[in-house]
């Protein structure tokens, strides 16, 4: 994805990879120490797994309301927009509902467990019952309900990370977030190039990922969410992280894999985690919305909309 000339640097978190590129190499430096501060700040806010974590104590609370960092409250504001602006199809009150199936522990805990389930599904569509005072910092979070901003925050992470990174350089940026990139700054020349992956899995790694094309961005986020990603086995079925609130079980793929570009990484995100949901409707919604995308079938046929390049498979 980039030449010698840049500076890169490629660690392991949030459960997946982070990948820092910047156009002066000498920036490197304080390039991951600013990655490595905002990853530590959203998974400190937002991790639905640390005990210790603001996200915990704040679903913890029984429905009182809870004072929040200014972090939390962005990444519940953005949680909640995303639900507003797709009409609940990214629903951040998922996290019970993935709890039922067992996503209850870091994925890498989730994946040897193949026993069936022992909880019955458990719907989302809670979310505007999740009061947010952005002015107070204060949220309250109705009684039971499990909040998830799995959909939301690493991109939030990504945006941030790669705002703060060009502000301080006063260069390029490129963050990557296991797939959620994004870029800020004066971009290279000719753009950055990088790779869309239709079939990789929670064990690929960015040594071995296999891109099926290659694109130009200069600005803005790009998002790719797919159903192989996470996904895992209970009893003798099949299951992956992207819930359809209504029923509190994962969607049946129609997509296997959607990436979409747009003017912030929340945005590309929020638009591929609902068209996964939408199914077939989701290629006229991401046309009519003016979203670059790629929607890939479960048997590879690619679809492209509202300009998105058409090339062939690199493969």
């Amino acid at each position: 994805m980039a030449g010698p000339a840049y500076g890169k640097h490629t660690r392991d978190a949030l459960g997946t990879f982070a990948t820092v590129m910047v156009t002066d190499p000498a920036a490197l430096s304080d390039a991951r120490e600013l990655l490595d501060g905002e990853l530590a700040a959203i998974d400190a806010a937002c991790s639905r797994f640390r005990p210790d974590s603001e996200l915990t104590q704040v679903c913890a609370a029984g429905g009182h309301p809870v004072p929040v960092s200014p972090l939390l409250a962005q990444a519940l504001s953005v949680a909640l927009t995303a639900a507003r602006i797709t009409g609940g199809d990214v629903d951040p009150t998922c996290g019970q509902a993935l709890v039922s199936l067992g996503y209850d522990r870091d994925f890498t805990l989730v994946r040897p467990d193949t026993s069936a389930p022992r909880q019955p599904p458990v719907p989302g569509g809670g979310w505007r019952g999740v009061k947010l005072s952005t002015g107070r910092r204060q949220v309250t979070v109705p009684k039971g309900v499990l909040l998830d901003l799995g959909a939301t925050a690493k991109a939030l992470a990504a945006d941030r990370a790669a705002a703060a990174i060009a502000a301080a350089t006063g260069g390029g940026a490129l963050v990557n977030l296991g797939g959620d990139i994004s870029v800020a700054g004066p971009p290279p020349e000719g753009g950055w190039l990088v790779g869309v992956a239709d079939g990789a899995t929670f064990d690929t790694t960015t040594a071995s990922v296999e891109s099926s094309q290659v694109i130009v961005i200069r600005d803005g986020g790009l998002a790719t969410s797919s159903v192989l990603g996470r996904s895992w086995q209970r009893g003798q079925t099949q299951l992956h992280h992207i819930i359809d609130p209504r029923s509190g079980l994962p969607v049946r793929p129609y997509w296997r894999t959607v990436s979409v570009a747009a003017r912030s990484c929340v945005d590309a995100n929020t638009a591929t985690t609902a068209a996964i949901v939408r199914g077939e409707g989701a290629a006229n919604w991401l046309a009519r919305l003016g979203l670059p995308a790629r929607l890939v079938g479960p048997d590879g046929a690619v679809v492209t909309v509202a300009g998105w390049p058409v090339a062939e498979d690199t493969r």
